[in-house]
């Protein structure tokens, strides 16, 4: 049987006006906003700040994505903030007295071709080195830990392999972010949805507030996570980004009772598959190639991403797409985020983390707290400064990220 979610508490947050003035600022109602907040607050006792969110919290990509979790990372800078995301995420649900459904079912990743197995066995070694639990499967392997995937050689896409995280797996988003906003109100936060970051107000080159679509507020600290809008509000603030915007689309299916035990992805041919608690199967694709902020994919990539799902997974073809939509993706030239301070005094950026957004949620939010408090980066986000793009310090993860989570 499908899992029982947990019902909805009576309580979840309130809703106040804006105060004229913060400590701190945070843009963005998503999952690195809320996180970022949380620690704020309960790490370095902030706790007169908003959050600002234009739409409904926690309606941009954190409703929009496909919830995979792991840490798996080629290059030790990334093995570490995703290896410390990981390990808070294992302490989050009893911290955040919320049970959001934190399954470490672990994460495959699929290597189709002997360049695949190589670039695999490579990751494996790395992630071992860094202390990163993984191995390689052989297909037989494959086949045992996932019984409904295909390893036959007659398919265009043979399984030559896997990489395994056993700790990885999906949490339910919205619940997370139930979770996170339930103890920011808790803490004092104030989390103001319905508002529109339009402008900023500056006094020579520090940022003392924002002008909003609820008004100017005035804030001793402006943190920017908004995730594919980033661009457009550094614009605004008088800054450019090195990160480009598109969609990315997932789709889920109709409720099955369970067939599928893990997460499978396959980079190769950009499909990637997990079974819900509830019972869908959650699909994620390649982004679109083109640049955009809209909210819905293409469907030439949903019937791409289905033939390789349903050529990996042959009892896929019986299951009906029961619906589709797009999130809004920043991505950097190195694959990899930017938690940052900015050229902009008392102004800082949360931002590029592509594809990987969801599962660096409590490493985001950790290290960049850190970064607002203290003016200073944290040791696992300083090499994920802004600068890199121009000391060349780049730190290239397409391999381990890029289209696939």
């Amino acid at each position: 049987m499908a899992e029982k979610l947990p019902e909805h508490p009576d309580f979840l947050w309130h809703n106040p006006d804006p105060k004229p003035s913060y400590d701190a600022v945070i843009v963005g109602g998503g999952g690195h906003g809320l996180a970022t907040a949380y620690y704020l607050a309960s790490q370095h006792g902030m706790t007169n700040i908003a959050i600002l969110e234009r739409g409904w919290l926690a309606g941009g990509n954190m409703a929009r994505n496909t919830t995979i979790i792991r840490s798996n990372y080629l290059w030790d800078e990334s093995a570490a903030i995703y290896e410390h995301s990981l390990k808070l995420w294992e302490g989050l649900p009893e911290e955040l007295e919320y049970d959001f459904l934190f399954s470490q079912r672990g994460v495959m990743n699929l290597a189709h071709t002997l360049q695949d197995v190589r670039e695999s066995q490579r990751r494996v070694n790395a992630n071992v080195l860094n202390g990163v639990d993984a191995e390689f499967l052989d297909p037989q392997q494959v086949k045992e830990l996932c019984p409904i995937i295909n390893i036959g050689d007659d398919i265009r896409y043979p399984v030559m392999g896997a990489t395994y995280q056993p700790r990885a797996g999906i949490a339910k988003h919205d619940h997370v972010a139930w979770a996170f906003a339930r103890k920011c109100d808790e803490l004092g936060v104030d989390i103001i949805q319905n508002c529109e970051v339009t402008g900023f107000v500056k006094d020579g080159n520090r940022v003392v507030g924002v002008e909003t679509s609820r008004g100017r507020i005035n804030a001793g600290k402006v943190a920017l996570a908004a995730a594919g809008h980033s661009s457009v509000l550094a614009d605004l603030a008088g800054f450019r980004l090195p990160i480009s915007s598109h969609p990315l689309q997932a789709l889920v299916s109709e409720l099955f009772e369970p067939v599928h035990p893990t997460v499978v992805m396959s980079n190769h041919v950009h499909v990637y598959v997990s079974q819900a608690h509830k019972g869908e199967l959650v699909m994620g694709a390649g982004i679109d190639a083109y640049n955009g902020y809209g909210q819905r994919g293409a469907f030439h990539v949903v019937e791409e991403q289905l033939a390789a799902a349903c050529e990996l997974f042959p009892i896929f073809s019986r299951a009906h797409l029961l619906r589709t939509w797009g999130g809004i993706v920043d991505t950097t030239f190195d694959a990899s985020p930017i938690v940052s301070t900015t050229p902009i005094d008392e102004l800082y950026v949360n931002c590029g983390w592509g594809t990987g957004g969801f599962k660096g949620t409590p490493a985001s939010g950790y290290t960049f707290a850190h970064t607002i408090a203290t003016g200073e980066a944290h040791p696992l986000n300083a090499p994920f400064a802004l600068d890199r793009f121009e000391t060349g310090h780049l730190i290239d993860e397409h391999g381990a990220a890029a289209v696939a989570h």
